[in-house]
């Protein structure tokens, strides 16, 4: 089921869903972000209108899931991997015309991964990354006039992720060397700034405005990486003969889809927003070959939020909230179920929640006013 619940889903709702995805607290899920600190409806721009934003994310991964059971022994047994991932987007966007629009996402992160197996299983120490992390550049564009839509909108983005992050991020890994001496190792792929490849992105949004300041959001997003492996070394296959095909990191893609329901009340410069969020890494990738190692996986979430707007300034807060986590089978799990005959299935850390705080400013010429009723 869930290796093909994430292309069903895509490709069903990535024609039909909008507004701004992040991806969600996990080790299965490398920090990628899609529209930065966007809220619904604020890709609405004038021509020669710019506007600027940054987006704080955090999250704490920490509970191991293999398919969709969690192994709480691992926290009590205090065996957990624990990730801290903290990471800034700064996004320009600029308006061609009243329906085109271009951005600009460049994200920085830092991240901290503890655990016990990758220092000799005998005692905890922590690996860091941080720096520059996988830029974007997407050309957008609104299938219907903005002054003369009325209540409805889509607008379609077609884009290219540049490997600007650096992939083969080192740090001390203790007790692995001869006579259990440190080493210099690359970081483990959940904290790796960038993956190496050039890949491709689908944005699409949508925005249904009623009476009464209720409208309706939704996006989709995916990340193609046509790029198999990144020739970074593991050292998987020090831990176990059967990891031999783990030695080396894949590129995998990414996808989110994001729906909601956002009120402003008239006159207010307060909205409210509830929404549904599913996300993750597929098992095999859309373009080219899925060899080496990824930890695909999936959570769906619960997404409260909040956003104050003032003239050109405003503010955004979400916190979603997990509700399904689950790792599949990859692709070398199933390679080695099938050379060994024995089941086979890795597991991967989540999160509880992540915590978004966007800010977005804009640069409108006088003559512009280009907006979108009740939505900031």
């Amino acid at each position: 089921m869930f290796k093909n619940l994430p292309y069903g889903l895509a490709c069903l709702l990535l024609m039909l869903l909008a507004g701004p995805v992040w991806g969600q607290g996990c080790v299965a899920i490398r920090h990628f972000s899609s529209c930065g600190a966007q809220a619904p409806g604020q890709n609405f721009l004038g021509q020669g209108d710019w506007q600027v934003g940054m987006t704080y994310r955090y999250f704490k991964s920490f509970r191991h899931f293999r398919g969709t059971h969690e192994e709480p022994d691992r926290v009590t047994n205090e065996t957990e991997v624990i990730n801290h991932a903290h990471a800034w987007d700064f996004v320009a966007t600029y308006g061609l015309n009243d329906r085109w629009f271009a951005s600009l996402v460049l994200p920085m992160v830092i991240n901290t991964r503890s655990s016990l197996y990758e220092h000799g299983r005998n005692e905890r120490n922590t690996t860091y990354s941080r720096g520059l992390a996988d830029s974007r550049l997407s050309l957008g564009y609104w299938l219907r006039d903005p002054a003369q839509a009325g209540g409805f909108n889509a607008s379609l983005a077609l884009g290219v992720k540049l490997p600007t992050g650096n992939y083969h991020a080192t740090d001390i890994f203790y007790n692995v060397g001869p006579e259990g001496s440190s080493e210099v190792r690359p970081v483990d792929q959940s904290i790796q700034p960038g993956d190496g490849g050039f890949g491709a992105t689908l944005e699409v949004q949508l925005l249904q405005q009623w009476s009464g300041g209720l409208s309706l959001f939704a996006s989709g997003f995916y990340l193609a990486n046509p790029r198999e492996t990144n020739g970074v070394r593991t050292f998987r296959e020090t831990l176990s003969p059967i990891l031999n095909n783990e030695a080396i990191m894949s590129v995998p893609d990414q996808y989110g889809l994001r729906a909601g329901l956002n009120y402003t009340k008239p006159g207010s410069p307060i909205a409210a927003m509830l929404g549904a969020r599913f996300e993750g890494i597929p098992v095999r990738d859309l373009i080219g070959g899925s060899a080496g190692f990824r930890r695909p996986g999936m959570v769906l979430s619960v997404e409260p939020g909040l956003s104050w707007g003032r003239g050109p300034l405003s503010v955004n807060v979400s916190v979603p909230v997990a509700l399904l986590r689950a790792r599949p089978q990859s692709v070398t799990d199933l390679e080695t179920e099938a050379a060994t005959g024995q089941p086979r299935q890795g597991d991967a850390a989540f999160a509880d929640y992540l915590l978004n705080i966007g800010l977005v400013y804009r640069l409108a010429r006088p003559a512009s006013g280009m907006t979108w009723p009740g939505v900031h």
